[in-house]
C-alpha cells in the first residue's frame, strides 16, 4: 500500500452495507466500547442523521479500490466534532492516518473535537498524531472512559508518514 492507494469518496448507498458489518465486527465494539445498531436502525441512523445532516460531512474511505470505512464530522450544540470507522483489515497499515489527513484538508472547522474510548490506544495515538491534543473541559466532562481531543486553529493535521 502507498499513500496514493487511500482517497476519500462521497457515501454511496451501497456502503452502508459495509459500514454496518464494520460496526458489528466483535474486536471493534470491543476496541470502541460502542454498541452496534440492529441493521435498520443502523441504516436508518446513517440516511436519516448522517447523510440526511446538511451541515455535516461524510466520506467514505476507499483503499486501493475497496471500501475500508468512513470519516465524518457533525455539528454537536456549539462544537464540530470527527470520528472514523475503519474495517479491520486496514487497522495498523497507515489508512487512518492518511484518511484524517486527507478528510482534515476538506473540513477546515477549528476547533474539531473528537472522543474515543480511553483505551483504545491505536484511535487516540492516530489522532495526536495528526496534531489533536487532549482537552479538559470541566464543564462538559467526557463521558467515563474516554478522551476527548481537540484539534486547534491553524492545526493541518498534517499527514502522518506510512509504513510499508
Amino acid at each position: 500500500m502507498t499513500t496514493n492507494d487511500v482517497r476519500l469518496r462521497p457515501v454511496q448507498d451501497d456502503d452502508l452495507e459495509l459500514f454496518l458489518a464494520y460496526e458489528h465486527d466483535p474486536e471493534a465494539v470491543r476496541r470502541s466500547r460502542f454498541t452496534p445498531r440492529p441493521r435498520e436502525a443502523f441504516l436508518r441512523h446513517w440516511r436519516d442523521r448522517v447523510l440526511g445532516n446538511p451541515s455535516g460531512r461524510v466520506r467514505t474511505v476507499v483503499v486501493a479500490g475497496e471500501v475500508a470505512g468512513n470519516i465524518v464530522a457533525w455539528w454537536e450544540g456549539e462544537r464540530r466534532f470527527t470520528g472514523y470507522w475503519l474495517g479491520r483489515a486496514y487497522w495498523g497499515r497507515g489508512v487512518g492516518s492518511r484518511a484524517l489527513a486527507l478528510f482534515l484538508r476538506e473540513e477546515t472547522v477549528r476547533p474539531l473535537f473528537a472522543d474515543t474510548f480511553a483505551e483504545n490506544t491505536a484511535s487516540v495515538r492516530l489522532l495526536e498524531k495528526s496534531g489533536f491534543v487532549r482537552y479538559d473541559d470541566p464543564e462538559h466532562p467526557a463521558d467515563e472512559g474516554y478522551v476527548l481531543l481537540v484539534l486547534r486553529d491553524g492545526a493541518t493535521g498534517a499527514p502522518a508518514p506510512l509504513r510499508p
